[in-house]
């Protein structure tokens, strides 16, 4: 049973770290990627990449 609890645990702290490195990467506010290293290697705009799929959606009509 204790070890059941453990294995438990520490799935539920790795999910929980997982699912931060997520939300960091899509929706943080401050410049730069989940790696913490200060650069803007992989800052994702959601609303640049949406406009850019109605343009070419738009292009091929």
């Amino acid at each position: 049973m204790v070890q059941e609890l453990i294995i438990f645990m520490v799935f539920a702290l790795a999910a929980g770290y997982m699912l931060r490195l997520g939300y960091q990467s899509f929706f943080s506010k401050d410049a730069g990627c989940a790696k913490g290293c200060g650069s803007a290697c992989s800052t994702i705009d959601l609303k640049k990449i949406e406009e850019q799929m109605r343009a070419k959606q738009a292009q091929a009509k």
